[in-house]
């Protein structure tokens, strides 16, 4: 995998998550005021909106790395199809079960969707190409 085009991909989408993950955990109470969500301070609540963005911020940063190391391309966008796809999918079914939220965070909920799915088919493309490359190249990524 050398398209340039998907390794600009991998690290715009890397870098969203690394940028929101490092927000919400030095900021929780005002990430969440961006969305017209109003915390008070309540240490509990905090941790618990706290406890994803670590997730968050390793997962882009394999994003990225997974761009460098063209190797890896495919397991970084089915990492970032998995995150994005499950906050996306998950903002969907409390809509339905809670009630609309602000519209940013609707518009987040799409956005979501949206690149969850463009991962998805750069990474069936790539899984078509080479079926065992995302296997063999984490493989020979853990053993160098």
């Amino acid at each position: 995998m050398t398209n340039f085009g998907t390794r600009i991909v991998l690290a715009v989408s890397g870098a969203i998550l690394v940028g929101i993950g490092s927000w919400i955990m030095a900021a929780p109470t005002i990430f969440l005021a961006t969305s017209e969500v109003i915390v008070e301070h309540d240490a509990g609540l905090v941790s618990e909106v706290t406890a994803p963005s670590g997730m968050l911020v390793i997962v882009g940063a394999l994003m990225i790395v997974s761009g460098i190391k063209a190797r890896l391309a495919s397991f970084g966008l089915a990492a970032g199809t998995v995150v994005y796809g499950s906050y996306g999918f998950s903002r969907m079914v409390s809509q339905y079960l809670h009630g609309t939220p602000s519209d940013s965070l609707v518009v987040v909920m799409y956005f979501e969707l949206a690149v969850a799915a463009f991962l998805l088919a750069l990474t069936l493309k790539i899984q078509a190409a080479n079926p065992l490359q995302p296997v063999d190249a984490f493989h020979q990524e853990m053993t160098q």
